[in-house]
């Protein structure tokens, strides 16, 4: 008989003590396995979240915010010459406006002011003098429109993602009256892809239809900044610039560039702050599912070590005769070795199984407690009145944002680097006791019996 054969019937020889020690490592391996799957994911959503969302610089004009504050907007030639510095990879312009229903457009407004925009309005001056002083009135919300230069990147950076219902948008490069329309505006003015509606005293064609997920977006449009520049008697002014860098690693450096193209023109933010809040829970799990990966394993190799040296102690007498006979110190400790590998394949199956269903649970679970306390990129109100528009900011959704999103990736390597792990913990676990048969001397074995 073979010393493979040999080695697996001896796996088999106590049915019970086999079962056991077979579910009991694959726990151990499953564990592993929902481990290093947890590792990748993590890893790849940290290298996706510094590439895409972590290397961003965001460039307004000093003392400007949104509607709010005073002073000078932008120019495209100031900002020329931040597109042309060294590791600048992309930069996306952005240029909002006010429109007022009924003098700027023809449209009405989804939103209603409500205490806040009331409240806001009259404390900036727009209340009515009454007998005891100024008295609050009720005004007409005005309409959003942000132009941009490149709505793909701009998507990518807003807070809520634009998804279409209708059409699509047209090329934001393009000098053209054309726009996309948040979906409550589009509702309250019965707008449907290829309708027009009148802005600026010029008619505008909507491309198509978006859903922010967030009712002050739903209650804007967006158009190439090129014809809000024209239509709004802005040519060249930008009012927010969003400058990637090509690695994260060069932000501060080009920040500091930045800085020194423009000097006091412009306030300069980075999304490193808001980066860190989201990469530091991913490096929790991360830290949580290393240390995690290194017990299993452990234990794993633990648990066949202790097996395979109850069994050399089981079997001394039959290593004795083995060797009485003339078997050698290599076929006996292989002999052992298949018998564990065979044991630890039998748990790596049912542990793999068990690792592909469980991992997902577990890697919610791990998130659920590193997300506790993050904030959900959801938000209020937005500036006074509810004002500022698309606001394509350099920042991140969220922390939970970011976090729900995460998912066990499941590919080959995995199961590559999960049957590596099974041959680890079996050659591991076996090597202690293969050294112990080498000790065994076929005379006192004999004597002792």
């Amino acid at each position: 008989m073979g010393i493979v054969s040999r080695g697996v019937r001896n796996a088999f020889r106590n049915v019970i003590r086999t079962g056991s020690i077979v579910f009991i490592l694959a726990i151990s391996i499953a564990m592993a396995l929902v481990m290093l799957l947890s590792l990748k994911s993590v890893q790849s959503k940290i290298d996706s979240v510094k590439s895409s969302v972590g290397n961003t610089i965001t460039v307004s004009p000093a003392g400007v915010q949104g509607f709010n504050g005073g002073g000078d907007l932008l120019t495209t030639t100031d900002l020329n010459a931040v597109g042309s510095l060294p590791h600048v990879s992309k930069m996306t312009e952005t240029l909002s406006d006010r429109l007022t229903p009924g003098t700027d457009t023809t449209l009405t407004a989804s939103l209603t002011p409500g205490s806040f925009g009331n409240r806001q309005q009259s404390r900036a001056g727009f209340g009515v003098e009454g007998g005891g002083g100024r008295a609050e009135r009720t005004f007409t919300m005005p309409i959003m429109v942000t132009g941009v230069n490149d709505l793909s990147v701009a998507q990518a950076l807003s807070i809520n993602d634009l998804k279409f219902t209708s059409g699509s948008a047209p090329d934001m490069t393009k000098d053209a009256n054309s726009a996309i329309v948040g979906m409550d505006l589009a509702a309250k003015n019965n707008l449907k892809v290829g309708s027009t509606l009148s802005a600026y005293n010029s008619n505008i064609i909507v491309a198509g239809i978006y859903d922010s997920g967030n009712r002050l977006l739903n209650s804007s449009f967006v158009m190439p900044i090129a014809a809000i520049q024209r239509l709004s008697n802005q040519t060249g002014q930008v009012s927010t610039a969003i400058v990637q860098v090509d690695s994260i690693d060069n932000l501060n450096s080009v920040k500091d560039a930045i800085s020194s193209k423009l000097g006091s023109k412009a306030d300069i933010t980075t999304s490193q702050e808001r980066t860190d809040q989201v990469v530091q829970p991913l490096e929790n799990i991360k830290t949580i599912s290393f240390y995690s990966l290194i017990g299993s394993l452990i234990a794993g190799s633990v648990i066949i070590f202790l097996t395979m040296l109850m069994v050399v102690r089981e079997r001394r007498k039959e290593i004795g005769v083995l060797k009485a006979i003339g078997a050698s110190n290599i076929k006996i400790t292989a002999q052992f070795v298949v018998e564990a590998l065979s044991l630890t394949v039998m748990a790596g199956i049912l542990g793999t199984v068990a690792g592909f269903l469980f991992a997902n649970p577990i890697l919610n679970a791990l998130v659920t407690s590193s997300a506790s306390g993050g904030n959900s990129g959801e938000g209020g109100p937005r500036g006074f009145g509810g004002g500022g528009g698309l606001r394509f900011s350099g920042g991140v959704g969220g922390v939970g944002n970011t976090l729900r999103s995460l998912h066990a990736i499941v590919g080959y390597d995995i199961l590559l680097y999960g049957a590596l792990a099974v041959l680890v913990i079996a050659v591991v676990g076996s090597a202690i006791p293969a050294f112990l048969i080498s000790k065994v001397r076929p005379a006192e074995v004999m004597r002792n019996d």
